[in-house]
């Protein structure tokens, strides 16, 4: 019999965890309240299987890439700890469990979100990965996705508060993922990933990217303000946040070494929920 770990691997539960909280997030930004059990048990559980999902299919489509890089050789199908089988059906009944249960339970835009999620990541960035470093701007979509869902769940509409969400996180992916692609180049390379640019060009380009889309993040950060969606307590923590961000950010760009690459990555992993916390929490979401 067939043990739940390589199951629970297949679903990269990190990652899973990230898109339900970030979707809780945009939830709460949304008007979304506590008071809401019907939207707060359907919304997760739906963001949990959607996450594991996509994670599974991923692996699926990867496996033999995968085996070629240290750092995932280890996952449940190059490992042989599952069958591709196993993991393709897995990742299938949970994308349609995630589906029916928005489509149900939520409504028709999210579920239509979640489409298009699926489609981008699964049918443009995968397949753009071997070709292009321009993958890293279409993940960015699908990446972006899970806080707008979480928006048009509580909301019901795709409006200007949902478009600057969007670009919140959007903007945010670039200097995360050129952070972990200045880590693992030579592992993305080897295994036939393009996620960077060319070899001979990514000195140069790369700080460039890093800088611009930083300084474009800390614009974009000051918008919920202006629309209304958080007030001006989430504008000073923003704008601190955005300080020692970019501080980071132009670090990386500057010495472009690996210490200074992962010094930037571990502040984009606190940096993001650092600010979506300030703006639930200056939206005043418990009072709801």
């Amino acid at each position: 019999m067939t043990s739940l770990r390589p199951y629970l691997a297949l679903t990269k539960p990190r990652l899973t965890l990230v898109a339900v909280l970030t979707s809780l997030a945009g939830y709460f930004i949304g008007g979304g309240g506590l008071e809401d059990g019907w939207g707060l048990l359907h919304l997760p559980v739906a963001m949990m299987c959607l996450g594991a999902a996509l994670a599974a299919l991923n692996q699926f489509f990867e496996r033999r890439i995968d085996a070629r890089m240290p750092r995932t050789a280890g996952r449940p199908l190059p490992a042989g700890d599952l069958s591709p089988e196993r993991a393709f059906w897995f990742g299938f009944v949970l994308l349609g469990l995630a589906l029916t249960q928005l489509l149900v339970a939520i409504n028709a835009l999210t579920t239509l979100l979640a489409v298009m999620t699926a489609i981008v990541y699964l049918g443009c960035y995968m397949p753009l990965k071997r070709r292009t470093a321009w993958c890293i701007a279409v993940g960015a979509v699908p990446g972006a996705l899970p806080l707008v869902m979480g928006y048009t769940a509580a909301t019901g509409r795709l409006d200007v508060g949902a478009w600057i969400l969007f670009a919140i996180l959007f903007l945010w992916q670039t200097p995360h993922f050129m952070a972990i692609g200045m880590l693992y180049r030579r592992e993305y390379r080897d295994a036939g990933l393009r996620v960077m640019p060319d070899e001979a060009r990514w000195p140069a380009s790369v700080p460039w990217q890093i800088v611009i889309f930083s300084l474009a993040l800390v614009i974009a950060t000051t918008w919920p303000t202006y629309v209304g969606l958080a007030g001006q307590h989430y504008l000073m923590v923003a704008l601190a946040l955005g300080f020692v961000f970019g501080a980071f950010a132009f670090e990386a760009a500057i010495g472009r070494t690996i210490p200074a690459a992962r010094r930037l990555f571990l502040a984009s992993l606190v940096y993001l929920p650092a600010l979506l916390a300030a703006m639930v929490l200056d939206a005043g979401f418990i009072s709801r």
